[in-house]
């Protein structure tokens, strides 16, 4: 439920180390578009009333959104390296309604028979964890864009077959292009006739549907390894996920084929993103920085 009405003023001149916005990394202009939450509409917006903010030069999250500046981004499905001046964001009128935001039935009874159920939303960009049809942990996500048949995730009912906590793509690069992307926490759920394997992993979450395919969680310490932000790792859903579902089986950091793995059960169809040219972002003095080529897309493969 969006209000009609602009928010401004909400700047801060406190020091929250953690928490600063990340003003660097985003896209070139022919690669990926500037996130704009704002303009898309998920379901569960409706039971929430909100306000469109602009994000400016000096925001901080604890200056926009205060204390609950995690469950604000997972309600904007967006990962602080994301949020740079221009970038606009949705931010409750209570923030309180977002505490522990999830779009995830709490009872999903088709999957009470199981011990465990990975439910995925496309429709609201949420994927639910659920042990004998009760929610456990819900996570944004991020998913293959709709628009495109060729990077669009697929729908249907699949199992987990294998685990990988240092998985790497076959195809995608990082920004270097020599650097093979990460897909850390990598659970494979799904090989396609083309050979193609479809995992649950984590990467960068921009605040739409960018991947290739695969489905896509926070994994802020990635972020710190490639990219050096953000300094202070905090949302590392991808992790949390990985080691809920592969209990009690061993990890040593090496792929292994997977045979009681959950049920992942994919529905719905991921929201249209209106494209908007990107911008570069602005440095802390001011002066404009340099485009990246970021790699929001580049993370599905073998």
């Amino acid at each position: 439920m969006r209000r009609a009405f602009a928010l401004k003023g909400l700047t801060s001149n406190r020091i929250w180390p953690i928490v600063w916005l990340a003003l660097a990394f985003i896209p070139a202009a022919s690669a990926q578009p500037v996130p704009d939450t704002c303009a898309i509409h998920y379901p569960s917006d409706a039971g929430i009333a909100w306000t469109c903010h602009r994000i400016q030069r000096h925001d901080t999250l604890t200056g926009v959104f205060g204390s609950h500046w995690q469950s604000v981004l997972r309600f904007n499905r967006i990962d602080r390296r994301h949020i740079y001046p221009g970038v606009r964001l949705k931010i409750p009128d209570d923030p309180r309604q977002v505490r522990h935001f999830t779009p995830m039935p709490k009872r999903y009874p088709p999957a009470a028979g199981d011990r465990k159920f990975i439910l995925v939303s496309l429709t609201e960009q949420f994927l639910g964890a659920y042990e004998h049809g009760t929610l456990i942990m819900s996570f944004p996500i991020t998913s293959g864009e709709n628009a495109n048949p060729a990077r669009r995730t697929p729908d249907g009912t699949f199992k987990v077959t294998a685990y990988d906590r240092l998985h790497r793509s076959s195809l995608y690069t990082m920004a270097d292009r020599s650097t093979l992307y990460p897909m850390h926490y990598g659970l494979r759920f799904l090989i396609t006739r083309q050979g193609a394997a479809v995992w649950i992993h984590g990467r960068d979450v921009p605040g739409y549907a960018a991947s290739h395919g695969c489905i896509g969680l926070y994994d802020e310490q990635m972020q710190k390894d490639y990219y050096g932000d953000p300094g202070h790792p905090v949302l590392e859903d991808a992790r949390a996920l990985y080691e809920w579902a592969i209990a009690p089986h061993p990890d040593d950091g090496r792929f292994h084929e997977l045979t009681d793995g959950p049920t992942v059960r994919i529905v719905g169809h991921a929201p249209d993103f209106p494209p908007h040219p990107a911008k570069a972002a602005l440095k802390p003095d001011g002066r404009r920085r340099t485009p990246q080529t970021a790699s929001a897309s580049a993370s599905c493969a073998k």
